[in-house]
Order: structure tokens, then C-alpha cells, then sequence
């Protein structure tokens, strides 16, 4: 092989190995945004969700739009934690399953929609009491130790959906 082949091939190998490196970067970088999308808009949210109903259960449930208001942050982040995965194609089949039937199950619960407030009946209050109690068994409270991971995030979801009734009884 003559001395040119030699040089040629060096760059090629050289210029493959920086390509395979910035690909491997740009896959961790969409790993970490999907990531931070779910820890930040859904289990942040769902752990605040948990102690707003709390306070609305210590206060008599004098401002209950806090928990209404909060559920449609819940609900807007798992749709924005789902868009984004699928669109950075970093979220899995069965992720996405589990996600979906999350959304579906706190869909039920009374939440606030554009320029309305839900009203929320005695029914409503004792399932968001039972929801607060269901999110707290599943490692989603306040003053609970939570993994900003997303596999561990997905085993709470999952769970969560197990134990949450449909429809709310």
C-alpha cells in the first residue's frame, strides 16, 4: 500500500471516529432533554400536585383551583414529555404505553381547561385525597426522596396507573 493510501485511510478512520463521537453526543444531549422534560414537567409536578392537595385538605379546601390548575400542569407535561420523545425518537414502545394510559387515568379527575375553572364536587375532593394518597405510595410526595432518573420515573408512572381506578369510583 502505497504512502497516499496510507495517509487517505488515517483521515478516513480519523474523520469516522469524530463522526461517530458527535452522534454518540447528540444522542446523550436528546437523552438528557427528554429526561429533564419528565423530571421537570411531570414528577416535580406530580410531587407539588401531592402537597397542594395536602394544604387544600389543612385549609378545607379554600382554594381548590390550586390542585385543578396543577393537574393541568401534570397533564400538559406528560403531553409534552410524550411529543418530545417521539419526535426525538429517544422514547420507547412500552414507555410510551404507560405514559398514555397516565394521561388517561388523571384525564378523569377535574382540571382546569382555557379560560375555565373546574368546579369540584365532595366526590372530586375525596378522590383527590385518594389520589394524594396513591402518589405518595408510589414515591411522589413532599418530603419524599425521589430519583431525577428517568427509569425510575417510568416504574412511578407505571405504578401510578396500576392503582388508579377507571373510571374514579
Amino acid at each position: 500500500m502505497g504512502e497516499r493510501r496510507k495517509l487517505l485511510l488515517s483521515i478516513s478512520i480519523g474523520l469516522n471516529l469524530i463522526l461517530v463521537i458527535i452522534v454518540a453526543w447528540g444522542m446523550m444531549k436528546m437523552n438528557f432533554v427528554k429526561e429533564q422534560v419528565f423530571v421537570t414537567e411531570v414528577q416535580n409536578n406530580l410531587v407539588e400536585l401531592e402537597g397542594l392537595i395536602a394544604h387544600q385538605m389543612d385549609n378545607d379546601w379554600s382554594e381548590p383551583n390550586l390542585v385543578t390548575t396543577e393537574l393541568g400542569d401534570v397533564l400538559n407535561g406528560i403531553w409534552l414529555g410524550m411529543t418530545t420523545g417521539e419526535q426525538l425518537g429517544t422514547l420507547s414502545k412500552s414507555d410510551k404505553e404507560v405514559l398514555e394510559h397516565l394521561y388517561s387515568k388523571l384525564n378523569q379527575y377535574p382540571h382546569d381547561e382555557l379560560y375555565s375553572f373546574a368546579d369540584l364536587t365532595e366526590e372530586d375532593k375525596q378522590n383527590f385525597v385518594d389520589l394524594r394518597k396513591t402518589l405518595r405510595e408510589v414515591g411522589l410526595g413532599l418530603n419524599l426522596t425521589i430519583s431525577a432518573n428517568i427509569d425510575s420515573f417510568i416504574s412511578q408512572a407505571e405504578a401510578l396507573d396500576h392503582k388508579i381506578e377507571s373510571p374514579l369510583e
